[in-house]
């Protein structure tokens, strides 16, 4: 059993003063008033994302295995990421294979953090393809949908492009219990529409490689911020998005419906300068990644640094920027009694200082190493 008294926490609905919350087996069993030394800080739910490509030195397509996976929660939990959907980019059947039975492996050896997998593809448009290699750009065929009917794989997500698959086969997918993303597209208004009428619910990485908004065909983009049910995730590093276009995304979007995402490569937690993706390489200047022709090549991205960047840049209220990062994730998941601490919840917790910097990280109440300055 342990306890951590603390003089503010953030329940993922309210603010509290000098709290005690005790852990048991994993759980938060009990919130009362603080008892004992009183740690200064903030205790907030742990961030999830939904979409993390490496991290710690390691990129998941390139070493699909265990040990990646582990790295890779051991490097994002520095930075307050408690739980995650290792991502895989298009690629492969024979990779998507091992990258799926490493997930599955995880889950059932309950593998902290690892709550599923995202398929960012392979069914894209080439137009709008970003750095995923063309040449295993591909239609959905019965090899993928009975990878994607996998049962042992936790949450499923997958990025799709609409015009290349249909709502025929979004209803194929969510009937597998897949949640079916949007993105990497240059469909029409009236394609993507159909697509959420099929049972898409959400966008992947808003802005990016998607049809944009203009006045007579509002694109991917237009529809992602005109439609009220569906979740956007957000790459708040200040390369993604302009400020003004993601001030855009806050106001037209009901709360609630944007989630802070990292896209993060494998540089993360590291100073690496560069490596190798497919068959190039991919360079990091500062906090920016590009290939060789300058495009944008995923993100050094950290959760914590996600939600600073929120306040600090886009004027986000802090409850709201913490939210995007724990709350509403859990929510598009599925998950209950994620982004939340509450009696009976797992104890999943981030121990921030008052400049939101990451000074301790509990995933299903197992402290982890973090190394502060």
């Amino acid at each position: 059993m342990q306890q951590l008294n603390v003089s503010r926490l953030f329940d993922g609905h309210h603010w509290r003063e000098n709290v005690s919350v005790v852990i048991d087996n994993g759980l938060v069993q009990a919130i009362t008033p603080a008892s004992g030394d009183i740690i200064s800080g903030m205790l907030v739910p742990g961030f999830i994302d939904i979409q993390v490509n490496g991290g710690g030195g390691v990129l998941f397509n390139s070493t699909p295995n265990l040990h990646s996976l582990q790295t890779m929660l051991s490097a994002h939990a520095r930075f307050g990421t408690t739980a995650m959907l290792p991502t895989v980019i298009t690629d492969s059947i024979e990779v998507m294979h091992q990258a799926a039975d490493a997930i599955a492996g995880a889950i059932a050896a309950n593998e902290p953090g690892i709550i599923g997998v995202h398929f960012e593809g392979p069914h894209l448009s080439l137009p709008k393809k970003g750095v995923h290699p063309p040449r295993h750009i591909r239609e959905l065929s019965e090899q993928e949908l009975a990878l994607y009917g996998r049962t042992d794989l936790g949450i499923k997500l997958l990025t799709v492009a609409p015009e290349n698959v249909s709502p025929a086969q979004i209803k194929q997918l969510t009937a597998l219990k897949v949640i079916v993303c949007l993105g990497h597209s240059n469909a029409d208004a009236a394609t993507v529409q159909a697509a959420l009428d099929a049972g898409a619910t959400g966008f992947t990485h808003l802005y990016n490689a998607m049809s944009p908004l203009t006045s007579r065909e509002p694109g991917m983009v237009g529809v992602a911020l005109a439609d009220a049910d569906s979740w956007c995730g957000v790459i708040f590093d200040g390369h993604h998005m302009h400020p003004l276009a993601a001030k855009v995304a806050l106001a037209a979007k009901p709360k609630g419906k944007l989630l802070i995402v990292t896209d993060a490569m494998s540089p993360v937690g590291t100073d690496a300068t560069e490596f190798d993706l497919f068959d190039g390489k991919v360079i990091r200047q500062g906090n920016r990644l590009t290939d060789a022709e300058g495009r944008l090549a995923g993100s050094v991205l950290d959760m914590a640094g996600a939600v600073r960047y929120a306040i600090e840049s886009l004027g986000v209220v802090p409850d709201e920027a913490l939210r995007m990062a724990s709350l509403y994730p859990a929510q598009f998941l599925g998950l209950s009694a994620g982004g939340q601490i509450r009696v009976g919840a797992a104890a999943d917790l981030v121990l921030l200082d008052t400049d939101f910097q990451v000074q301790g990280c509990w995933i299903q109440g197992q402290q982890q190493l973090i190394e502060t300055k």
